[in-house]
This record gives C-alpha cells, sequence and structure tokens, in this order.
C-alpha cells in the first residue's frame, strides 16, 4: 500500500511539473513571436504590392480585413486571451502567409516527415551508442582508439555534420540524391516504387543524426560503465569467477538508468538537430515550415509548430520519468514524503 501511495504521488507530482511546464512554453510561445520588429499582414501584403499584383487601395483593403481577422490590432492581452482560449480548444488557427489554410493540416502535411525521420534515428542511436559505450569502457584495447572518435563526434554540430555527409556521398561520389525528400514527379504512396526512392534520398539526413547522437551516447555509457565496474558487488561477482558476459549485463543494466533520464533530456537537442539537417537536405519536415513561418513572420504557424515541438518533448519528458521511476524504485521513494 505504501509503495502504491509513493509511486501515485511521484506520478503526480511529475504530471503537475509536465503542464507546468506546458503553460509557461504557451506564455513564451506566444510572446517571442511578438517581439520581432514588423508586421506580418504588412509584410505579407507588400510582397504582394513588389510583385504588381494588386492595386494600392486593395492593399489598404485587405490589410484591414486580416488585421481584423487575426486580431492583430487588439491589445496584446486580448490577443492572448484568444490565443488561450483557441489552444484549450485544440485550435492552432488560421495561417496568415498561408490564408486561409489551418495551421493543424498545413502542419499535418510535414509533422509525419519529420516523426518518420527523428523517432528511428534516436532509438537507434540511443541503442548503438549504449552499447558501443558499454563495450568500449569493458574491452580497454578499443578505448584509446574509440573514445577519441565518440568524443569529436559527439561535439560536432548536427547541420555540419549533415553538410559533410552531404558533400561527401552526393555532391563527390554520387551515391545519392543530393537532396529533397523523394524524386520530383513521384507522389507519396505506399508503392514500392516510392518506397526505394524515399529510402534514397532519407539515408543520408538519417545518417547524420544517428552518427552524431552515437558519439554522445557512448561517451556517457563509457563514463557510467567505469563507474560501476569498479562497484563492490562487481568486484566481489568477479572475485567469486562469475564470467564477463554476466559481469557486463549486470552493470550495463546499472549504468543503463541514468541513460534513460537523459535520453529524455537528449529529446529536445535531437528534435532541434533534426530540424537543421532538414534544412541542410531540404527535407520535406517540420524544419522548412519552421523557416518559412519565421521568414513571413506568420504568428500562428509558428505558435502552432512550437506549442507541438513543445508538447512533444514535454510528454518524451514525461513518458521517462513514469519508466524511470517504475524500473528505478529509489526515485518513487524519494517523492513519497517519507
Amino acid at each position: 500500500m505504501r509503495k502504491r501511495r509513493a509511486l501515485l504521488v511521484y506520478l503526480g507530482r511529475r504530471l503537475g511539473f509536465a503542464i507546468a511546464a506546458w503553460l509557461f512554453f504557451a506564455v513564451l510561445i506566444f510572446a517571442l513571436p511578438r517581439a520581432i520588429p514588423g508586421n506580418p499582414v504588412a509584410l505579407l501584403l507588400a510582397n504582394l504590392a513588389q510583385q504588381g499584383q494588386v492595386n494600392p487601395e486593395l492593399i489598404r483593403e485587405v490589410y484591414r480585413r486580416f488585421m481584423d481577422e487575426f486580431g492583430l490590432g487588439l491589445p496584446l492581452w486580448q490577443q492572448f486571451s484568444q490565443y488561450f482560449g483557441r489552444l484549450l480548444q485544440g485550435d492552432l488557427g488560421t495561417s496568415i502567409s498561408m490564408f486561409p489554410q489551418k495551421v493543424a493540416d498545413i502542419l499535418g502535411t510535414f509533422l509525419p516527415w519529420t516523426v518518420a525521420l527523428l523517432l528511428p534515428a534516436v532509438c537507434i542511436g540511443w541503442l548503438l551508442g549504449n552499447y558501443l559505450g558499454a563495450l568500449v569502457a569493458w574491452k580497454k584495447g578499443l578505448d584509446r582508439v574509440a573514445t577519441p572518435v565518440f568524443l569529436t563526434i559527439s561535439q560536432t554540430p548536427f547541420y555540419w555534420f549533415a553538410m559533410l555527409v552531404l558533400f561527401s556521398f552526393a555532391v563527390k561520389l554520387r551515391f545519392f540524391p543530393i537532396g529533397g525528400t523523394f524524386s520530383w514527379g513521384l507522389r507519396p504512396a505506399l508503392t514500392l516504387d516510392f518506397i526505394k526512392d524515399y529510402l534514397r534520398h532519407y539515408c543520408l539526413p538519417f545518417l547524420s543524426l544517428v552518427l552524431v547522437s552515437i558519439g554522445g551516447w557512448a561517451i556517457g555509457m563509457r563514463s557510467m560503465m567505469i563507474y560501476e565496474r569498479r562497484s563492490d558487488y562487481v568486484l566481489f561477482a568477479e572475485a567469486l569467477g562469475l564470467p564477463d558476459r554476466y559481469l557486463l549485463r549486470y552493470a550495463f543494466r546499472s549504468a543503463m538508468l541514468p541513460q534513460i533520464t537523459g535520453l529524455a533530456l537528449n529529446f529536445g537537442l535531437m528534435l532541434g538537430g533534426s530540424l537543421l539537417v532538414e534544412l541542410v537536405f531540404n527535407y520535406r519536415g517540420m524544419g522548412s515550415i519552421t523557416f518559412q513561418a519565421l521568414t513571413t513572420l506568420d504568428y500562428p504557424l509558428i505558435q502552432g509548430i512550437f506549442i507541438i515541438l513543445s508538447t512533444t518533448v514535454i510528454m518524451a519528458n514525461l513518458v521517462v520519468d513514469i519508466v524511470y521511476g517504475l524500473v528505478d524504485p529509489r526515485i518513487r521513494t524519494g517523492f513519497s514524503g517519507g
């Protein structure tokens, strides 16, 4: 009974922290775009006027209608009230630069491509990095060669590594396409031709994310395994003559706990890295639509993008916290109040 109560208290507090973080980010996401100098409606209409597509009278009329439509002429507190009210109803609003498209529909077009790139890269990078880090720590001969490589890769920015991979394998060697998500003229479909074409475009951005993340995870796991190898239970088991493979397995399980927490903390970094990698490869994901939203000062679209991204990061942290509490009883006991 006490254990169940401790677990419920722990889960309640983690959920409370997640809600508080989401509210904080909701306010921040509203405020930051409006801190950028400029007016999104004026910027949009100025671009149209430069192209000679509309006359000045029509521009002024459209400007007034757009300002009323998006409430940009209202005081900030009224704008925030409208924004937060819609947000609580699950309405992300209407895009200014792509009017009259809904923000949710736009994001529904781009988000799946980012998910398809990011989630496999996070999982595979985490698994391979932890395995290689544990192996390097246990095999002293590998440590001297592998650790400098892991350190170099882990400190390499995602976008720089992506440009290096792009130049090497697409520009010079021509093994893969230079960029894009699929070839010109193709439409997304569950056909063998499209899947093969998509995977050719997918390989380089995926490789860029995985290799950089492997370096960071391997360094972290190496440090944890070195600490675990010197612990009393491992030394005692080694003195009893337990084979190396069992020692490695037991030490690996203990060393994995901080890496689970690190997965949540690293998810935001991986998400940001994924957006930059998408821009380098002109990949059809959240990176390209984020760049467009920022350059056009599309407030609703910027808000929708970052609400989705921040909610994803907060939910990832919450899930990992729950898993961590279930795996390690010491965590939930520490939040039981006794």
